[in-house]
């Protein structure tokens, strides 16, 4: 893996397609054996967690459904604090296991906002799966029920992840460089 440049701004490999990989198809292993028994309804946040949902999925067994919804808080590398709702979401939760396929998780402002939407429209129960965690930041109110891989706030692109549309396409993810 190379360093990457997007907009000016260089990018050091951090973690590898191989890694990636391996979290992924642990993660949907747990997910498919602690949810054999019900009805599950993915939600990926779109758009950075494409990639994680299509591999994510593929690695469980299990008769599941899954929806999408667009949330936006970023503008370049930071967050506005504000989550603006792109592309809401029309399915039936009532008696659904919901879980939510999130590529990063921060503060989980915009994470709770979902929860509590989620809530309002009668999900059963709401678990949540991200590849992503950055735990010295994290200031949510719900608990990760699947963690990938726990990192430092750094600024990160690739399987999925973007900076102002660029790099998502890459299999490996990368940080800024200091």
């Amino acid at each position: 893996m190379n360093t990457r440049v997007i907009h000016n701004k260089v990018f050091e490999p951090f973690i590898d397609e191989e890694e990636i990989k391996a979290k992924v198809k642990e993660l949907g292993k747990q997910i498919e054996n602690d949810n054999r028994d019900r009805n599950l309804l993915f939600i990926s946040i779109l758009n950075g967690s494409y990639v994680f949902t299509a591999d994510l999925l593929r690695e469980i067994d299990l008769d599941i459904n899954v929806s999408f919804l667009k949330l936006a808080s970023y503008e370049g590398l930071k967050s506005t604090g504000k989550v603006k709702r792109l592309i809401g979401l029309s399915d039936d939760l009532s008696g659904k296991t919901v879980i939510i396929v999130e590529d990063i998780v921060d503060t989980g402002k915009t994470l709770d906002q979902v929860i509590e939407d989620l809530r309002k429209q009668g999900a059963a129960e709401i678990r949540v799966v991200s590849l992503l965690i950055k735990p010295e930041v994290y200031r949510g109110s719900h608990e990760i029920d699947y963690k990938g891989f726990e990192i430092p706030n750094d600024f990160v692109i690739g399987y999925g992840l973007d900076f102002d549309g660029l790099g998502r396409n890459l299999r490996s993810i990368y940080r800024t460089r200091d």
